[in-house]
C-alpha cells in the first residue's frame, strides 16, 4: 500500500474503533470501555497492517485483520474489566467478518470460503461442547465469538485454529499467573478467555509467512 494512505487508514481505523467501543454500551447490561483508548489501539493496528499489506500478505486479504481488530480491541477491553464479551459486539461479527471473508475469497479462490464455513462451524460447535461439558472453563459470550473467529482462521488454512488454539492457551496461563499474583477479585471464578481468542486470531490472520490463501 502506498504510504500516503496510513495515516488515512489510521484515522478510519480510529473511527471504527470508537464506534465499536460505543457499541458495547448497547449491551444489557452496558459494558463501557474507554472510545478514545479502542480508537487509539485500532487506529495504531490499522496503520501497522496498512504498511504490511502486500509484503506479508496479498492485498486483497487487508480487510479481514483490519475488521478483526476494530472489533476485537472493544471485546478484549470488555472481557477484562467485566469478564463477559458483550453481544452487540460478539453478533455483529458474524456479518461484518463474513463480508470480509467472502470478499476475499474473490482474490483468494473458492476453496478460502470452504475452509471458512466448514471451520466456522467446527469451531462454534467444539466450543459450545466444552461449554455444556465444563460451565466452568468457558461462557456463552466465548461460544458466541467463536464460530465467527473459526471462520476467519479456516480462511487462513486448515493448521490455523490448531496454531490459534495454543496461542490462546499461552495468553491464558498468563493471564492465570498475573491474577493469581496480584490477587484479582473478579477473576476469582476464573480468568476470561476472550483475550487468548481475540488475540490468537489476531496475530494469527496477520502474521507473515503463514498464510497460504490460495
Amino acid at each position: 500500500m502506498d504510504p500516503i494512505f496510513v495515516p488515512l487508514l489510521a484515522l478510519t481505523g480510529s473511527a471504527a474503533g470508537f464506534a465499536a467501543a460505543r457499541l458495547s454500551r448497547a449491551a444489557s447490561p452496558p459494558a463501557v470501555v474507554s472510545e478514545c483508548g479502542c480508537a487509539l489501539v485500532t487506529g495504531l493496528c490499522w496503520a501497522v497492517f496498512g504498511l504490511c499489506a502486500g509484503d506479508w500478505w496479498p492485498p486483497w486479504w487487508l480487510p479481514v485483520p483490519l475488521l478483526l481488530t476494530a472489533l476485537a480491541v472493544p471485546l478484549v477491553a470488555a472481557d477484562l474489566r467485566y469478564r463477559r464479551l458483550p453481544n452487540p459486539l460478539t453478533l455483529t461479527a458474524y456479518p461484518v467478518l463474513g463480508v470480509a471473508v467472502g470478499a476475499a475469497a474473490l482474490g483468494g479462490g473458492p476453496g478460502l470460503a470452504g475452509r471458512a464455513l466448514a471451520t466456522a462451524v467446527l469451531f462454534a460447535a467444539a466450543h459450545g461442547v466444552v461449554c455444556l461439558a465444563a460451565p466452568g472453563a468457558l461462557g456463552a459470550g466465548d461460544v458466541k465469538l467463536s464460530g465467527s473467529l473459526g471462520g476467519v482462521l479456516g480462511a487462513v488454512g486448515w493448521t490455523a485454529p490448531a496454531l490459534a488454539a495454543v496461542l490462546a492457551a499461552v495468553v491464558t496461563l498468563a493471564l492465570v499467573g498475573y491474577a493469581r499474583l496480584r490477587g484479582l477479585r473478579g477473576w476469582r471464578d476464573g480468568v476470561p478467555h476472550g483475550p487468548g481468542m481475540l488475540g490468537a486470531t489476531v496475530l494469527v490472520s496477520s502474521a507473515p509467512g503463514v498464510m497460504p490463501l490460495h
